[in-house]
């Protein structure tokens, strides 16, 4: 089960790389409640697919990569690294997001937040 559910989030990281939305109503629930890290929040499936057709018309995903699931129970922790260029400006930050899934093995919650990329040591490594 948690292998499909992992699965789903592979698939939801790759339809932003690869500008498709086809996967977006078989893998969130109708009522999904979404909170990006930097302040957006979205309810339904219709603010997600607005969204994400708003979001790709002025910037494009260039990396979304996985670096590891925690699991427990219906819930999923992802730690990310994500680099997109959005109107003509490159950024990346490292991630996490916490996803909730409902009993029928959608997403009903996702929650993301970031962290700077570039880490600083003050004293030292």
């Amino acid at each position: 089960m948690m292998a499909e559910k992992e699965k789903m989030i592979k698939l939801y990281f790759e339809s932003w790389l690869k500008k498709d939305a086809a996967i977006l109503e078989n893998i969130f629930d109708k009522d999904i409640v979404y909170s990006e890290c930097y302040g957006p929040k979205y309810h339904g499936i219709g603010q997600i697919k607005s969204w994400f057709a708003d979001w790709n018309r002025r910037g494009t995903v260039l990396q979304w990569d996985i670096k590891q699931f925690v699991h427990q129970e219906n819930k999923i922790a992802v730690e990310w690294y994500f680099q997109c260029e959005y109107d003509g400006v490159t950024d990346c930050f490292d991630g996490v997001s916490l996803v909730l899934f409902n009993d029928t093995g959608k997403i009903v919650h996702l929650k993301e937040f970031q962290s700077k990329a570039e880490h600083i040591y003050p004293y030292g490594k």
